[in-house]
């Protein structure tokens, strides 16, 4: 098997048009060695003590995950919050929406801090609020907006959790979208999932509701590009967004990998398109990946369809007793959450320091309380 270091990240066009638009950093943060930053870093950090939190998103490269108190999901991270309240300075090494959940959870006290404000999410700016407010304006001229939850992954904007909020919906993790789901069925007759198609696609066919029973909604087109039978037909109403990172993954180098290393399990996160979630051995969020790899046994072989810092750092954590390869031999980089530097770190905790708050992200009152009750209602959903 290829070794670990052989795996070469490969951009997708949309994140090499968007790496160029990193946050500039004072000159002096740029052209520092690791062991400068490291040592300058380590200094800032036991300055600010208590006061400080650093979290980091499992999808960050390793240079910056090495700093973090935390690591998790986006929700487990914003989680972690409650668990330090003397903290004033939240550092979430992560992305743009996992930044304003923070701020929606954490103490009036506490400022969340975003290392580089360039760092979004592409799936995320798939559904903007102007778009969903039409969107739900045509289910109602439609007349099946009064039946229809709207569900939003956590992986989007928090105007769009605070519509999602006020209209009676929720919003899901990875780890709870079937249970979700569940709980939206038992209160409408169809769900409005959003903004990953793939995610609510897979969830709903491992329930059992039939793909012709799903349809798609193209927030470019009128209407959605849907007429309205189709829609009163459909129990899931699939915003067309996806990730760009997992959307690289194909049921063919499923087949290619199975072909070179005979009995090798797939694992694969669900935002992955639906043929490659049916061809993978096992499906899950990043939380529970990790989990089905480090519970196998000794000598399992694993190919894991997800981020590649994460595949490379489940490799080596269970090495050399288990062996994890990528299931794209290049490499599925994301590049927004690239954007994070530990040059960038450091910048923001010796401004901190100083006495100075950079690239504070905050979500206005009004999207708070929505934010919070949508985030409420997934909280309480078993």
């Amino acid at each position: 098997m290829h070794p670990m270091g052989s795996i070469i990240p490969l951009l997708t066009e949309f994140e090499k048009e968007h790496l160029s638009e990193r946050q500039p950093l004072p000159e002096r943060y740029l052209g520092l060695s690791d062991a400068e930053m490291a040592s300058r870093i380590a200094i800032a950090r036991a300055t600010l003590g208590n006061r400080l939190l650093i979290l980091g998103h499992h999808y960050q490269r390793d240079e910056v995950i090495r700093f973090a108190d935390f690591t998790g999901d986006s929700f487990k991270l914003a989680r972690h919050i409650a668990t330090r309240p003397e903290a004033e300075f939240i550092v979430f090494c992560g992305v743009h929406f996992m930044a304003e959940s923070a701020d929606v959870l954490c103490a009036p006290h506490q400022q969340v801090i975003l290392p580089d404000l360039a760092a979004g999410c592409s799936m995320a700016d798939m559904a903007e609020p102007e778009q969903l407010q039409q969107c739900w304006e045509d289910l109602q001229k439609m007349g099946v907006a009064a039946g229809a939850v709207p569900v939003t992954y956590i992986n989007s904007a928090a105007s769009i959790k605070a519509f999602v909020g006020e209209q009676g919906g929720t919003v899901c993790t990875s780890s709870n979208a079937e249970a979700t789901l569940r709980w939206a069925f038992a209160r409408g007759e169809k769900v409005l999932f959003l903004p990953d198609q793939h995610l609510g696609r897979n969830t709903a066919f491992k329930m059992g509701i039939p793909l012709d029973q799903m349809v798609v909604w193209d927030p470019n087109e009128e209407s959605g590009g849907l007429d309205s039978e189709q829609v009163r037909r459909a129990k899931m109403i699939l915003w067309k967004g996806h990730c760009s990172v997992h959307v690289r993954f194909t049921a063919a180098q499923i087949a290619a990998t199975r072909a070179q290393y005979p009995g090798i399990r797939v694992i694969v996160h669900p935002e992955v398109p639906l043929d490659v979630v049916q061809a993978a051995d096992d499906a899950g969020s990043t939380e529970y990946i990790i989990g089905q790899v480090k519970g196998s046994p000794e000598g399992s072989v694993w190919a894991v369809g997800t981020e590649v810092h994460l595949v490379n750092r489940l490799a080596t954590e269970v090495a050399p007793g288990k062996t994890v390869i990528s299931l794209d031999q290049f490499g599925c980089l994301c590049s927004t959450m690239f954007r994070v530097s530990p040059n960038h770190l450091l910048w923001i905790l010796e401004e901190l320091v100083a006495g100075r708050v950079q690239n504070r992200v905050t979500v206005s009152e009004d999207q708070k309380h929505w934010n919070r009750v949508a985030l409420d209602r997934m909280l309480s959903i078993q």
